[in-house]
């Protein structure tokens, strides 16, 4: 039960972790090569491959913190309540296009996989390439549904409050600066 409860935790983490490093590594050795007079055929696929999925497990880790870019104006107007159900309704509205994204990206990825069509360099199957979009966002369902059941917990009283705007946000992140350190923050 620990070990699933630490990958329930980390997964992304990890997973962003292994990619980056895999297409940092891969990019820098094509630079190395090039600087030769040798060049990787495979390089920049690869690269581009680990990208791609690095995005979309990326989205993934972004809803579990809490962290994706959104407007804010509402949210600032709103009080402790409101902001609960505004932030349900956003995650209701994200829940249903990544429902829509894994429908259809799984469509097309069997497609693929049926079809056979491989990529030019790597030769690798383009069906698993395009998996990413699938799983990613099947991983960030189940990020949605982790805080929309936190967030109707808040509603319901047996959670504390706890949505933050990105200006609260900063001003909380100000204050542990400031409060860790003897002056003011530059």
């Amino acid at each position: 039960m620990v070990i699933l409860k630490k990958i329930e935790q980390h997964l992304e983490e990890w997973l962003l972790v292994i990619l980056g490093s895999v297409m940092t590594a891969v990019i820098f050795l094509q630079v190395v090569m090039r600087e030769m007079g040798n060049s990787l055929s495979w390089s920049e696929e690869l690269g581009r491959y680990c990208f791609i999925w690095l995005v979309y497990i990326g989205i993934s880790y972004g809803v579990k913190k809490q962290r994706h870019i959104k407007v804010d104006v509402i949210l600032i107007l709103l009080k402790n309540k409101w902001k609960i159900v505004l932030s349900l309704i956003a995650n209701l509205l994200f829940l249903i296009f990544a429902a829509l994204v894994v429908y259809y990206g799984t469509e097309i990825s069997s497609n693929l996989l049926r079809l056979g069509q491989k990529s030019p360099a790597l030769q690798v199957e383009m069906g698993f390439v395009y998996l990413a979009a699938p799983i990613g966002m099947g991983l960030t369902m189940l990020r949605l549904i982790q805080n929309m059941y936190h967030q109707v917990l808040m509603l319901v009283g047996k959670e504390k409050v706890e949505v933050v705007d990105e200006r609260e946000r900063i001003l909380e992140e100000e204050e542990e600066l400031t409060d860790d350190s003897s002056g003011p923050v530059r």
